[in-house]
């Protein structure tokens, strides 16, 4: 595939990944699922080297939010993102600074009374990009109605919005994410559910087995995502067969190439499209 000789790809062992693609060839639309994570995988890392917003940078940086309220944030995710991508420390090392920082930037959002119906306008004027090939990319797994999990650790309402207006919230897409619980005015008071941090995504996907298991005979896997914790996105999947787990490495790069591809079969580094799964998709669909 000529898209595999981009400077941007880094494969490990071209074999296996070989043969893992053959068995999706093999198994067609009606045996795929796709999983995979939002920010920084389908949504873009940086544009002409600005960094892109998250799900949760969308909120942190609108209007809704008061001055002394994004300060907080902003000291909250310079505190907290270099742990998150720090390359000398273990996930278990992590996982409480994780937890830590949400609870703290949830309770800040709670705060300031957020009003659901203003968050199509804030999404619209974010800066938020989806990596190039997007629509081709939703648009031919719809079309094949394969299965895709949305698994975010970002914020859900926010996610459903953005896909939206990029006109890609297909019937084939389930998203689990950190909704927000809305009164009955509208006004944010609070989370749904169980907390989901970029290091716990094991848990939620042992929380879905439900949806897995009804995708009983979708045993392979295209898995996306651009941290450690994404590798974990599948665990509640009951028997997968053949499973290619495609990594977005987008910051600390030299530091964290090498741990990448241990752990993911294929690795774009600082590569803003989709153009690689677009490929591999149009040769198994």
């Amino acid at each position: 595939m000529p898209q595999f000789e981009k400077p941007t790809v880094h494969i490990r062992d071209p074999e296996r990944v070989e043969q893992i693609i053959c068995g999706l060839i093999k198994g067609g639309a009606s045996k795929l699922q796709i999983i995979t994570d939002f920010d920084m995988t389908i949504s873009k890392f940086a544009i002409n080297g600005k960094q892109c917003p998250t799900c949760h940078n969308i909120i942190d940086n609108c209007k809704l939010v008061t001055d002394e309220c994004r300060q907080k944030l902003l000291q909250l995710r310079n505190k907290y993102y270099p742990i998150e991508i720090d390359p000398y420390l273990t996930i278990e090392e992590k996982y409480p600074f994780m937890v830590e920082w949400y609870f703290k930037a949830h309770s800040l959002l709670v705060e300031q009374r957020l009003e659901k119906d203003k968050l199509p306008e804030v999404v619209r004027e974010s800066d938020v990009a989806l990596r190039e090939g997007y629509e081709q990319f939703f648009d031919r797994l719809h079309q094949h109605d394969v299965p895709v999990f949305i698994f975010s650790a970002g914020l859900g309402d926010v996610l459903e919005e953005v896909i939206r207006q990029a006109g890609v919230y297909h019937s084939n897409m389930k998203v689990v994410s950190n909704f927000m619980d809305f009164d009955d005015k509208g006004v944010l008071r609070g989370f749904k559910g169980d907390l989901i941090h970029v290091y716990n995504k094991h848990d939620g996907a042992l929380r879905s087995t439900d949806y897995f298991k009804q995708l009983r005979d979708n045993s392979n896997i295209i898995l996306l995502g651009d941290s450690m914790g994404d590798l974990t996105m599948a665990d509640g999947v009951p028997n997968v067969e053949n499973m290619l787990k495609i990594g977005f490495l987008n910051d600390r790069v030299d530091e964290r190439l090498d741990k990448y591809m241990d752990s993911y079969d294929i690795v774009l580094v600082r590569d803003e499209t989709l153009e690689v799964p677009n490929a591999i998709l149009q040769k198994v669909l």
